[in-house]
């Protein structure tokens, strides 16, 4: 078999494949014969068909599998040996498959397109300056998170009469214009959380209720949110977008969370037995909690400044024709030229991205083992059997836990990303020069929206 690689430009390659009988004829007699002892047709015993009638039926379908495998092969060897970096992978001509005539060549010629990976240059240099915003934690933060545990561990209290913080269960059923029930019209039961509505003005009138109360609700001012709206009515969510009807609610049961007292019996459900004792040490743990939370939100920020720091200063040119040709060949479902189109700018930008995180791992030497993937699974399912559990998980259970992950591939490759992931933000750090900002969460979530 002879391979040529031929360079269109500096993005864009062809192979011409050139195969002979000796590249493929043994493999075709052997497929032939392989069929034959698999092959059931009338007049012949199972495996006695003749090499000669399966030949004659099935020859040219065999010949050009074997001649696909043969080709897949040798190009899959032919790039790696000889360390062509493509993107994608090798697109055939069809216009060179048109003149084939499989009943009487022997020798084939087939032409492959290749997209070739642009060379990519990082520099960081320590003039390159990224913000690093760490989230002031205060004690107005404290407060709002020590509230929310004690309504984690709270209890659910029957009620007489809603008030803005209350759970109403009910029937929902939808009117008319004239605000009679539509027959055939929408009828669930369902539950409202009154204090989750950002529109007080549409949940005002379901204040002040009582059981078998009935009270008109505006749905689509009430339940912004389209998912929250169909998930309500039990409806698909295009259905959910069109409604635009009043409907009644008439309560069945009123029920309020009551939060849980700052109490020794809470905090033992919280951080396990004897760790805290007092409402002083609760609060000091749940400062703990929210720093290690806020600085895995900086370290994010701090990463997604970084990588457009380094967009502005490396340009990547990518071979577009061939990668939208090979994302309309290599899609999973039927797509068009004009959908990959119309969404490539997108899937460019990431491949670029990827592109240049390559790039950083090969000239920094950055390398995660097995035994660093191990170790984070490791770390993280004792952090999280502890904080459910309040106490260390069994070494038997958690090497268990463990393999059973790892033998997940797509677990496995989540976590792979992640530690390469982290690995670059370190880098990131020693590169670049860090400008530290202290900043409130409030002008955070601001400039996280920038």
């Amino acid at each position: 078999m002879n391979i040529v690689k031929e360079n269109v430009d500096e993005l864009n390659a062809v192979l011409k494949v050139k195969v002979s009988p000796e590249d493929y004829k043994s493999k075709v007699e052997t497929a032939i014969k392989e069929t034959s002892k698999k092959a059931a047709m009338p007049g012949f015993r199972p495996g006695k068909v003749p090499s000669g009638l399966v030949r004659k039926m099935y020859g040219k379908s065999i010949l050009v599998d074997e001649i696909n495998k043969v080709l897949n092969d040798t190009i899959h060897k032919y790039i790696n040996e000889n360390k062509i970096e493509i993107l994608g992978n090798p697109l055939p001509k069809i216009e060179s498959d048109k003149h084939i005539d499989w009943d009487n060549q022997q020798e084939f010629e087939f032409l492959y397109d290749l997209g070739l990976a642009p060379q990519v240059k990082v520099e960081i240099l320590k003039s390159d300056k990224v913000p690093y915003h760490t989230i002031r934690i205060d004690e107005a933060m404290i407060d709002k998170y020590v509230e929310e545990v004690s309504k984690r561990y709270g209890k659910i209290v029957p009620q007489e009469v809603a008030q803005a913080n209350d759970m109403l269960f009910g029937d929902i059923v939808e009117l008319d214009s004239s605000n009679q029930i539509l027959p055939g019209g929408i009828f669930r039961s369902s539950s409202l959380f009154l204090e989750k509505y950002r529109d007080k003005e549409a949940a005002k009138p379901l204040i002040g209720l009582k059981k078998d109360d009935k009270a008109i609700l505006d749905i689509v001012k009430l339940i912004d949110n389209i998912a929250d709206r169909a998930a309500l009515l039990g409806i698909e969510r295009d259905a959910a977008e069109k409604v635009s009807a009043q409907f009644q609610f008439t309560v069945k049961n009123i029920s309020r969370l009551q939060p849980s007292e700052l109490t020794e019996e809470l905090f033992e459900k919280v951080y396990g037995k004897d760790q805290v004792k007092t409402i002083e040490e609760f609060r000091a743990h749940i400062k703990e909690e929210l720093v290690r939370m806020y600085e895995a939100e900086s370290e994010r920020k701090f990463y997604a400044d970084a990588v457009e720091v380094i967009k502005k200063k490396v340009s990547i040119k990518l071979p577009d024709e061939f990668l939208k040709r090979w994302l309309v060949a290599a899609n999973d479902k039927p797509v068009t030229y004009e959908q990959v189109n119309a969404e490539y700018d997108r899937y460019a930008d990431t491949l670029k991205w990827q592109l240049v995180e390559n790039k950083l791992i090969k000239d920094n030497e950055i390398k995660v083992s097995s035994e660093d993937a191990a170790a984070h699974i490791r770390k993280l399912i004792s952090e999280q059997y502890k904080r459910y559990n309040k106490q260390d998980i069994g070494e038997e259970e958690l090497e268990e836990s463990v393999k059973r992950i790892l033998a997940n591939e797509e677990e496995t490759k989540r976590v792979f990303d992640q530690l390469y992931g982290n690995k670059i933000v370190e880098l990131f750090k020693n590169k670049f020069s860090l400008e530290a900002k202290e900043v409130s969460f409030e002008e955070f979530s601001k400039i996280q929206t920038v």
